[in-house]
Order: structure tokens, then sequence, then C-alpha cells
């Protein structure tokens, strides 16, 4: 059965007899490539500036705040972006809009080390968040269009590792690169390397066999169905777990490149650079997550990820070097067990539209990384790093609020449910 929404992953015209591509054959293998290389070549545009956070302050002579707002406007950009690119894409196609968003993006990176006027920086910075939420929100509805059923789990699975992938090499590569070349040859690299991914991407992917464009915008529809999931009784506080959780995770990276640059530590950019490796340690626990979610629940299971992360907060707090590498290890696996956990919990409480429930949860951790990621920065021009651990222990508490709740409405829908068998029988 076809969805007669205007935000379905395939239209109402199209053949109601879609032709699958088949897992194993040769267009499977294009598509998943092509997708790897978008999520790619976003995520490593996006936060290839966190490390360079402390170069930028140096260069442009602005506080370390301030430059934290290099990768929290394009951060805040991305999220509006994402809410509307998936109903823009049903007017201007698929494939079209995510090549656009990569080629676009990818060459005001290359334009961005090039500027010498920091406000300028800052807007070519936005300009690519706006460009770049035209692949996360899509890559999936094509996904979702063209594969299948059967094999949509391994495609998808290789499109979020090719994200994965591509936030951790922005973020250690370029270090490396800086070390080498300085920040601004590595920031123009990042940016070519995204028209090569852009090239392979156009090569390698099929035109869209499924989808039939639909011209124009339903906005009336699009507000009725954000609106009905924010007075829906549960989402609104996984959207808020979304936001505080990814607030105070990016809080923590923004700032402590500062604070290991600095004495006593001195590390390098590229040293810097390597300690996001610990991301490979969030891909593992967020899949014993979701398992252990189905075993024993996602209350409990979100509940002990958020308080893993206020324990590597607090394990920040340290002077030994290996002791704050160790808590940054600890704050990233939990904080991907809280992700993972809120992110499937969205599909689950959405009855409907379920597009529009993930594109306000998107909307709220990216808006959480952008503001509370910048006001981080306030935090540590006046307190240093206690202040910011401080500051990221507030947001992680609000957040753990928000997971009790749910925990406890989760149990109490479970003791209903088992009423109502009772009774039935």
């Amino acid at each position: 059965m076809r969805s007669q929404s205007p935000l379905a992953s395939t239209n109402a015209n199209a053949s109601a007899d879609p032709v699958w591509i088949k897992p194993g054959s040769a267009a499977f293998r294009r598509i998943s490539i092509a997708l790897f290389l978008a999520g790619y070549t976003t995520f490593s545009l996006i936060y290839c500036v966190q490390p360079l956070l402390p170069e930028l302050a140096n260069h442009f002579v602005v506080g370390p705040a301030e430059s934290s707002l290099a990768l929290s406007l394009t951060t805040g950009f991305l999220a509006f972006a994402i809410l509307l690119a998936g109903a823009v894409s049903e007017a201007v196609g698929r494939k079209q809009l995510m090549l656009i968003s990569i080629c676009v993006a990818s060459v005001l990176n290359l334009i961005a080390p090039s500027l010498s006027d920091w406000h300028a920086f800052l807007v070519v910075r936005a300009l690519e968040g706006l460009m770049l939420g035209g692949v996360p929100a899509v890559a999936m509805a094509y996904l979702a269009e063209e594969i299948d059923p059967k094999g949509l789990g391994t495609a998808m699975g290789i499109y979020i590792s090719g994200t994965a992938v591509g936030g951790l090499s922005g973020r250690v590569v370029i270090g490396i690169l800086t070390d080498l070349f300085g920040w601004h040859v590595a920031l123009g690299a990042m940016g070519a390397l995204g028209l090569v991914a852009a090239l392979g991407f156009v090569i390698l992917l099929p035109a869209s066999r499924n989808f039939v464009r639909r011209p124009g915008f339903q906005v009336g529809y699009h507000l009725r169905a954000w609106g009905g999931h924010l007075k829906h009784a549960g989402l609104p506080f996984v959207f808020l777990i979304g936001a505080f959780a990814m607030g105070c995770f990016v809080t923590v990276f923004n700032y402590v490149g500062f604070r290991l640059s600095g004495a006593p530590y001195g590390l390098s950019q590229s040293q810097i650079g390597v300690i996001f490796v610990v991301y490979l340690c969030g891909s593992v626990t967020s899949s014993i997550a979701g398992a252990l979610s189905d075993k024993i629940g996602r209350g409990p299971v979100l509940v002990v990820g958020l308080l893993l992360v206020a324990l590597g907060v607090g394990l920040t707090v340290s002077d030994s070097l290996s002791v704050i590498i160790g808590g940054i290890v600890v704050l990233t696996s939990g904080f991907f067990v809280a992700h993972s956990i809120a992110s499937g919990w969205v599909g689950r409480l959405a009855e409907t539209a379920k597009g529009h429930a993930a594109s306000l949860y998107l909307l709220a951790y990216y808006l959480g990384s952008s503001i509370m990621g910048s006001v981080g920065g306030w935090f540590w021009d006046q307190g240093g790093w206690n202040a910011v651990a401080g500051f990221a222990g507030s947001l992680l508490l609000c957040a753990l609020f928000c997971g009790l709740y749910l925990w406890a409405r989760a149990a109490q829908d479970t003791r209903q449910s088992r009423n109502e068998v009772a009774r039935a029988t």
C-alpha cells in the first residue's frame, strides 16, 4: 500500500508494482557505495571545523564562544534544512537535490579558507549547513523507494556507516592535515574531497525508478503533521532528550580542544584529532543498546546511557590526561546509547506521519548542538573547564528527567495493556 502523504517516500501516482533493486545485484552495490559517499561527504564537511576551533579563534582573533559559531551555525541551518528537504525533494527529485547539496557545500568549503573576514566565513559555514540538509532526509527516502524491503536494512546501515566515517574523518584527517600544511589547506582539501565524492555519487547512483515528482508544497498538511506530534504526550520529551544530550556532547567536544592544546598538555592538532577515534566506541555501544532495549525496554537503557554520559563528564574534570581521555570514551559511549534509543523511540511513538516526527527530532537534535554548543563557550570564558562540565551536567539532568518520565509512561502503558489482555481473557 502506498501512502497518500505528501512526504511519503513514494508518491501515490507511482506504479502499484514498484521495480525493486534486489540485494546482491550490481545496482544494489552501486547505490550502497554512492550513498556511503553522500553520507561521508555530508558529515565530514559539517564537523571538519570542530578540531580547528582553537586555530580559528587565533587566526580571526575571536573568543572560544564566538569561534564555536563556525560549527553551530552550520548545524543550526542544517536543522531547518532537514525539516524542509524531504518536502522540497518531492518537487525537485531525490538524486538531483542530493547532488546539488553535495556540490554546492563542497565549493563553499573550498571558498571558506580564502576569506579574511570572520563574518564572511560564518556566512559561508551557515550556507553549507543549509545546503547539506538536502542529504540526510532525502537519502533515506531514496533508499526506501528503490531498495527491496528485504535489503533495506543493509543499505541503510551502509549509508549510516558513511555518516559515521565522515564525521570521524572530518575530525581526525583535518587535524593531521592542519599539522602538515596549515588549516587553510586542510579545510580546502576537505572541500576538494567532497567534489571528488560528488563525482562518484553522480556516476554510481541509478536514476529513480519508483519516484514520481509532485509539484508544489502543501503547507497546511505539513503544519498539521508537525503540530500533531508536538501535542503528543511523549514525543516532545524525546525531542528534548535529543536536544539536551546533543548539546552536552557537542559542548564537551567543542571546548576540550582549547583545554588540551593549552598548558599543561600542549597537544597538537593531529593529537587532538585522534581523540575523536572514540566515535568508534559509540558505533559499538549503539548496536548493543538496540539489542538490550528489545529485551529489557527502552526506558532503562536510555537512562543508563545518560548516566554514562554524566560519569564521562565527571571524569573530564580530572587533571590527568589519561583520565580525561577515559572520560571522553565513557561520555561518547553513553551518548550514542542515549541517541540510538531516543531516535528509535520517535518511530515507535509516532503513529502517523513518522517522517515529520523524525524531522522534528533532528531539528531539536541539531538546534541543541547549535545553541548549547555556543552557550558553552560563555562558561569556558567565565570559569574554564569546571564551568563547562557543570553546564554539560545541567543539560544531562534535564535529559534525565525527560528519560525518567518516558520510562514511567512506558511502564504504565505496559501495565494497562496487560490488564486489558487479562480482562479480555
